[in-house]
């Protein structure tokens, strides 16, 4: 199995409100690492998996929405608990739209899963890993 993995960042406020998230109940922000890795068996006729470029650019524009953002207002995520492991599932869901829609380019349809991954301290992160489903 092959993989590419490439990395940005967001910074965002939320809250967590339920009393099993203690202090995260309240208002805070985060600064989320975020790793996209990119799986595929065979590598496209140029060797890669996918064009790191592209790749780079379509994560960027993935979490433009979120980027400096406060969760708690977004319409697309009334009633959620945005929590680390929510928002890699997010991010997921609108990598695999991007691939599907050819952002990545036609060697993109040779990747078969992903792995979202938020690092939000030194020694906490999460990931959410799946196929993608094609056309």
């Amino acid at each position: 199995m092959y993989a590419i993995e490439v990395r940005d960042h967001i910074m965002v406020a939320h809250s967590l409100p339920d009393p099993f998230f203690g202090p995260a109940q309240n208002k805070h922000g985060a600064t989320f690492i975020v790793d996209v890795a990119f799986f595929c068996e065979e590598l496209t006729r140029e060797a890669v998996v996918v064009d790191i470029g592209r790749a780079s650019d379509t994560l960027r524009r993935v979490l433009k929405p979120l980027a400096y953002q406060d969760l708690d207002a977004l319409p697309q995520l009334t009633g959620q608990l945005t929590t680390t492991e929510f928002l890699c599932g997010h991010i997921f869901s609108r990598m695999v739209e991007a691939i599907q829609k050819g952002e990545l380019g036609p060697g993109a349809k040779s990747v078969t899963r992903l792995r979202i991954t938020l690092q939000e301290a030194p020694n906490a992160r999460a990931w959410f890993e799946g196929p993608v489903a094609g056309d």
